[in-house]
């Protein structure tokens, strides 16, 4: 478990203030949490500095935080400047070469309130046809376009309601007589809304059991973390039909990314605690790993999440199992750690040209002028992409406006790196001769895009999809056990593909308890992109 990490830079002096508030009596609270966290971070140090593979940028990166990586910053960071003014290329694939973009106040129009009541409030004294009380001569009439107030008002995450039902005893028989509660009122404590709501907090936002017990608690709604527990356990055991079939919908994915990310399941730490399935996993392997794993099929995108011993190659290699037989080999994108293949199954492999990049932005400080002109090539690159995705373009229009515009500049490039060493011009063991390396000995997975239709730039949308986990992580450190991972992985597969689709993940996982029964019938009815579909032909909802 990492510790709290502190900016050593700017709070140096609060730390030597601290150190001599310690002679003159007790610490407040929040000065004995600053003074904690910096003395973890020490030991946290410490133990990086005693292993084998911490580097400097490593540490600098821990202690100091993230840096934009944009050409642009990190070219000025470095000494240089770009080239002339509008010739930069954007180095954000979902960046338009378009620019500045124009100035605006920043707030949301009201449609992008799309789960907000609409409340339609007549004039209190005016009506259409009535004449203008300006003027007295012209005469009213409506308006399509209404004005629009948008009100926002807070409550609790889970609120509640107590319904008294009138209770009537006859005074003669004693029959007692209770009333119903009211149409749409189901006879369990915990609506449907109410899982749903958990889970989001929880798997999506990562926001603890314990975290939201005593917000609750707060706010008087009490909610204890192991009736939480309860609730989206039970909710996760009666929609599982739904990630079943979005495995199998993954595997039948055009292109596929997959990358992981360390995680922590303590029932597996435990002393005697199993290593690992037998079948495919070897004994001897103690990491515990959450695999983020990303298909597009058909323009829909599906977010996978698989934690356990496993890496990123075997549970993709697991999920490609379900793959129709006549399909041929999906697009695998990923980057070049030979865990992350499913060595198994045929893929066409492409490799993250964002990966490559960001050893060459680690060492840009140091060798300003030949960073400068690989990082403007593959801004280049991004800018040509960016160009077709604004287009539209199918992805053999894409493929050859790649090999048009892209295909040049990253051969002259591809003969500029070969006789940087070549002609020792580089070090090879310098940190720039081992970026030039990377760059050249995956040169062809690298420039996968500009020989296959559909192939992509980076991993960048698997890189998004496991800040899912390492938000989990952070937030509330650990799983308990295989079965809460499992739960986890559950949540975060469903609530990020809504996320991916545009779809409102609440409202998704509640109409799926309210349709438990359609939903284990036919999945393929209820995916993100489909279900409103089934939702309007669906009978009356059961819970």
């Amino acid at each position: 478990m990492a510790p709290t990490i502190l900016a050593i830079d700017l709070r140096m002096a609060d730390l030597e203030r601290l150190v001599d508030r310690t002679r003159h009596g007790p610490l407040t609270e929040d000065e004995h949490a600053t003074l904690k966290a910096a003395i973890d971070t020490l030991g946290y140090v410490a133990q990086l500095l005693d292993q084998q593979g911490t580097t400097l940028a490593g540490l600098r990166y821990l202690l100091l935080g993230t840096a934009t990586e944009k050409t642009r910053d990190v070219l000025a960071r470095a000494g240089v400047g770009l080239d002339p003014p509008g010739e930069e290329a954007s180095d954000d694939p979902t960046a338009s070469r378009h620019a500045p973009r124009r100035p605006g106040h920043g707030r949301h129009a009201a449609d992008a309130y799309g789960a907000a009541a609409h409340v339609a409030v007549p004039h209190a004294n005016l009506h259409h046809g009535d004449r203008c009380p300006l003027c007295i001569k012209g005469k009213l009439y409506g308006q399509r376009d209404p004005g629009l107030l948008v009100r926002l008002v807070g409550q609790p995450p889970i609120s509640g309601t107590i319904y008294e039902l009138e209770k009537l005893r006859c005074n003669l028989c004693g029959e007692l007589f209770t009333a119903d509660p009211p149409p749409g009122v189901g006879a369990e404590k915990y609506d449907p809304t109410t899982g749903a709501m958990i889970a989001l907090l929880k798997y999506g936002s990562g926001m603890p059991f314990h975290r939201l017990e005593r917000l609750q608690a707060d706010l008087q709604i009490p909610l204890p973390a192991s009736t939480q527990w309860e609730i989206v356990e039970d909710l996760a055991t009666r929609i599982r039909p739904i990630l079943t079939e979005l495995i199998r919908q993954a595997a039948n994915g055009e292109v596929v990314h997959n990358d992981d990310t360390s995680m922590t399941v303590l029932e597996l730490q435990r002393p005697g605690a199993p290593r690992g399935d037998p079948d495919d996993v070897s004994p001897d392997r103690t990491g515990v790993f959450t695999s983020g794993i990303v298909a597009t099929r058909d323009g829909h995108r599906i977010a996978l999440f698989v934690t356990g011993r496993r890496h990123a190659g075997e549970n993709l290699a697991r999920v490609l199992a379900e793959r129709t037989a006549d399909l041929g080999p999906p697009i695998q994108m990923c980057d070049a750690l030979s865990r992350n293949l499913p060595k198994p199954f045929a893929v066409i492999v492409g490799h993250c040209l964002a990966h490559a990049r960001r050893h060459v932005v680690e060492v840009a400080s140091s060798f300003p002028a030949e960073c400068r002109r690989i990082l403007e090539t593959l801004g280049t690159v991004y800018r040509h992409d960016a160009e077709a995705r604004e287009q539209r373009l199918s992805p053999e229009a894409r493929l050859a406006h790649h090999q048009t515009h892209s295909g040049p500049v990253l051969t002259d490039l591809h003969v500029w790196l070969t006789a940087q060493l070549a002609d020792h011009l580089v070090e090879p063991n310098s940190s720039l001769g081992q970026a030039i390396t990377y760059l050249r000995n995956h040169w062809t997975p690298l420039t996968l895009f500009l020989r296959q239709p559909g192939a992509p730039l980076d991993n960048n949308i698997c890189e998004r999809a496991l800040k899912k986990a390492i938000l989990h992580r952070k937030n509330a450190l650990f799983f308990k056990t295989p079965n809460g991972a499992h739960v986890g992985d559950l949540f975060m597969t469903l609530i990020h593909t809504c996320e991916l689709e545009g779809v409102n993940p609440f409202q998704y996982l509640t109409a799926l308890q309210h349709h438990a029964d359609a939903l284990t019938a036919d999945p393929t009815a209820w995916l993100p992109w489909t279900y409103h579909n089934a939702l309007a032909t669906a009978p009356a909802a059961t819970v």
